[in-house]
């Protein structure tokens, strides 16, 4: 795949991970066995563990993921508080 498709791949199995597993949950060797690809592929695209879950949550928002919008609002993480009024309805 062209790096952009492995890291979009990437991103979305992490974000089905954190909607059944929850985002806390999520480790690298996880997402790239799911993934098919080796554990430095995932720290490439997603240099620490902060940074994937903020693309896990920026996702989620932008796609409705909603387990995993909830989840942050929970946590009160930034990036799903940025969600609109109707989302966060939801």
């Amino acid at each position: 795949l062209a790096p952009d498709d492995r890291k979009d791949e990437l991103l979305r199995v992490a974000v089905d991970m954190a909607a059944t597993v929850g985002i806390n949950q999520l480790r690298r060797d996880t997402i790239a066995e799911k993934a098919g690809v080796a554990n430095g592929l995932v720290s490439r695209y997603f240099n620490t563990m902060t940074q994937l879950k903020r693309a896990v949550m920026r996702y989620a928002v932008h796609n409705e993921v909603l387990p995993v919008i909830a989840q942050g609002l929970a946590m009160k993480d930034a990036e799903a508080m940025k969600a609109s009024d109707e989302l966060k309805a939801k």
